[in-house]
């Protein structure tokens, strides 16, 4: 049976020390936390205005991750503007970087919001792809939940995808729901039919994610932030992150079950 990992995104721990110049709160620390209630990776996405994750950041925890060599890096960002230079300082240094997630955000976009196009980006995004292979990191796109664009993700060399999941998380709780579970469940298996393994991530959150997981075959990884760090503010990184473990928990449990 697939298990999922969480991946911890600390882009908002960054932010909330950005608004001084005092270094709090330590992302290193955050991360630290995090890592020791049992998160299975930190993922970072470093824009280039370094609104929130600053160039300094990156490799200052790949070093804090090489004591934790269970554990996986997964930098998130637009291929086009500064994500390579970030990556390939990280391989130059011997530092680990496990996945790379190609982003196609703005440069002043206030979140990511969609996904790669297919045929439009393939010819672009192929020479990168294989930059990336030749580092030995895997390579995950962000995608919209479509079907029919989950071979041609496979085509030009991706490894898995991240499926882009606030159409999901702003449907909770209405009924429309049900179609977008439905809708992420068939990109998730074309994924898969395809040879790709299935990321997720955005809006995810405690209320949402355990049926998330239950009807959509095959993630292997979930990727939280904006929510995540909203709990950590009330509970705690360490009642947080098990609670997020427990919700993924609860999906496999459903799965046996059922």
């Amino acid at each position: 049976m697939n298990t999922t990992v969480l991946s911890v995104n600390l882009n908002k721990v960054a932010t909330v020390r950005n608004t001084r110049h005092l270094g709090i709160p330590s992302l290193t620390r955050a991360a630290t936390l995090c890592l020791q209630a049992g998160a299975n990776g930190i993922t970072v996405h470093p824009r280039p205005d370094e609104r929130h994750i600053r160039g300094s950041d990156v490799p200052e925890l790949a070093r804090l991750l090489q004591a934790w060599p269970d554990r996986e890096y997964n930098i998130e960002g637009n291929p086009f503007h500064n994500l390579m230079d970030v990556v390939g300082s990280l391989v130059a240094q011997k530092l680990p970087v496990h996945q790379v997630t190609f982003v196609p955000d703005g440069q002043g976009q206030f979140t990511s919001d969609h996904g790669w196009s297919f045929p439009q980006d393939a010819q672009r995004l192929k020479p990168l792809i294989e930059q990336a292979h030749a580092w030995g990191v895997r390579v995950s796109l962000f995608m919209d939940a479509e079907t029919a664009s989950m071979a041609a993700a496979k085509a030009v060399g991706a490894n898995r995808v991240e499926l882009y999941t606030e159409p999901y998380a702003a449907a909770w709780g209405t009924p429309e729901v049900a179609a977008q579970l439905a809708r992420f469940a068939s990109a998730a298996q074309a994924a898969l039919a395809a040879g790709l393994g299935v990321n997720a991530g955005h809006d995810l959150n405690r209320d949402n994610l355990t049926v998330f997981l239950n009807q959509v075959p095959g993630v292997s990884e979930v990727s939280i932030g904006h929510a995540l760090i909203a709990d950590a503010l009330e509970l705690g990184y360490e009642a947080t992150i098990k609670d997020y473990l427990r919700c993924i928990a609860q999906a496999e449990q459903l799965h046996m079950v059922g």
